[in-house]
């Protein structure tokens, strides 16, 4: 670390994933003071926060919304204050699945097929069959997650997944092997693979310790490797991303990777798998942490740098 610095770690906010947020949040606090830092924890709850004075930088560890949707972003750009990871743009694309799909297909990057319902009366869709997955447009963490197994069970998913969004995204379920990719300063880290012992990977299976084994690096050959780690990226990319995130994308036993969505504020618990994928490429929690901070500082010189160059030719 080269100075000790004046960081906010914002946490637990009004969305629906604020329990998570506040757990990510106490690690990445704890982590940041391990390494010497002046941590202050602030919970955007209510509209009215202040920053404290003299803050360096802020961890963002929200999720959800307000956190993830590019609200917190546009206020914190506004301060002028530096912060991690993807911009207010990048950050409402990514939280809005239908947005990140079409930036996928405009790039190329395969994904799901899929459609949009705004209406729980809506019937059936002819052209998908079952299985399919139903899921808010806008929410994080599997809230709202619905799988439609028969025509049968699609009232009452459509029902459940409308009472978190008014829109609701509907694909076809891709049937294969479960993985997460980690995106850190654009160099993806070692693939992580999610094998759930019951059913899905649900909210209950995502947070409920020893519902879930993770295996990373995924057994994987190497070029399987290659092709979900660039599948990863290139998403990373179709949406604007910058810094870090992380990409969840399936596999069907073919090898061809389907990417499904991008998270661009992933879970920061130290049981988390942005920090498995690190830890498995060499780095602890506290230094993802810390290179999450250097990242976000490094970006605000470059553009002062640029903006003083500017400045200086127009003098």
């Amino acid at each position: 670390m080269s100075r000790k610095l004046n960081l906010t770690v914002m946490l637990g906010g009004p969305g629906a994933e604020r329990e998570v947020s506040l757990r990510s949040g106490a690690a990445v606090a704890a982590a940041l003071r391990s390494v010497g830092h002046a941590v202050t924890e602030l919970d955007p709850r209510m509209p009215e926060w202040m920053l404290p004075p003299q803050t360096d930088a802020v961890f963002l560890a929200l999720h959800g919304t307000y956190g993830e949707d590019g609200t917190v972003q546009k206020q914190l750009d506004q301060l002028g204050v530096p912060y991690t990871g993807c911009d207010a743009e990048a950050s409402r694309i990514a939280f809005d699945k239908v947005l990140t799909k079409q930036s996928c297909i405009q790039a190329g990057v395969p994904t799901a097929k899929f459609l949009t319902v705004h209406s729980a009366a809506a019937d059936f869709p002819e052209c998908l069959s079952p299985p399919l997955v139903v899921k808010p447009s806008r929410q994080g963490s599997s809230v709202g997650l619905q799988f439609v197994d028969r025509v049968a069970d699609w009232p009452g998913a459509l029902a459940e997944s409308l009472k978190f969004d008014t829109e609701v995204l509907v694909e076809e379920k891709i049937i294969g092997r479960e993985t997460t990719v980690g995106i850190l300063g654009g160099a993806v880290l070692p693939v992580v693979e999610v094998r759930p012992k019951a059913g899905s990977y649900d909210y209950q299976n995502k947070y409920t310790a020893g519902n879930t084994e993770y295996f990373c690096p995924a057994e994987f050959d190497a070029a399987t490797t290659r092709r979900i780690q660039d599948a990863a990226l290139d998403a990373f990319h179709a949406i604007g991303g910058r810094d870090y995130a992380r990409v969840d994308v399936m596999v069907r036993p073919d090898g061809t990777p389907v990417v499904l969505e991008v998270n661009t504020l992933p879970g920061m618990t130290e049981t988390s798998l942005l920090p498995k994928a690190a830890a498995a490429a060499g780095l602890s929690y506290a230094g993802l942490c810390q290179r999450m901070i250097d990242l976000a500082l490094e970006r605000t010189e470059k553009l002062k740098m640029q903006k003083t160059k500017t400045d200086l030719v127009a003098a």
